[in-house]
């Protein structure tokens, strides 16, 4: 089953363990390289965990920025794609706040549409450490 597919079935409900063993064991890129997996691919939410470890962290041993950007980046793009069935979608605008330092332990992101267009969807990603919120991230994007 390719990818659009995959998308195509995400639209409609959740997708099952076997579909979200095939999406992270395709993945490529800045998600793969961070470790990123994701665990809820469906038309209401994307979820997906990150276990801290050195590739994550800045000089001061705290979770680096940038990472939650990766986060909400990722997971507001999958939540697009599962939103456009498969048609492909580009990120316009990332803003992303740091509200707590996390060290170490896991993180949990999680998506929601706050605007679905035909054209153009902006989505929120919660980011989690131990149940407290870490990070907040809004990701507009467009489809193409």
């Amino acid at each position: 089953m390719d990818f659009q597919e995959l998308m195509r079935r995400a639209s409609r409900g959740p997708l099952d363990a076997a579909a979200l063993n095939i999406i992270n064991g395709a993945q490529e890129g800045a998600e793969a390289a961070l470790g990123i997996r994701f665990t809820a691919v469906g038309p209401d939410e994307v979820r997906a965990e990150m276990a801290v470890d050195g590739r994550h962290k800045q000089p001061m041993g705290l979770v680096h920025g940038g990472i939650y950007c990766v986060l909400t980046e990722g997971v507001a793009s999958l939540s697009a794609l599962v939103a456009s069935e498969g048609r492909p979608i580009v990120g316009v605008n990332n803003t992303t706040d740091f509200l707590r330092s996390v060290s170490e332990g896991t993180i949990v992101a999680r998506s929601a549409a706050l605007q679905r267009g035909r054209r153009t969807q902006l989505w929120e990603v919660r980011m989690e450490h131990e149940g407290a919120l870490v990070a907040l991230g809004k990701l507009r994007t467009m489809t193409v």
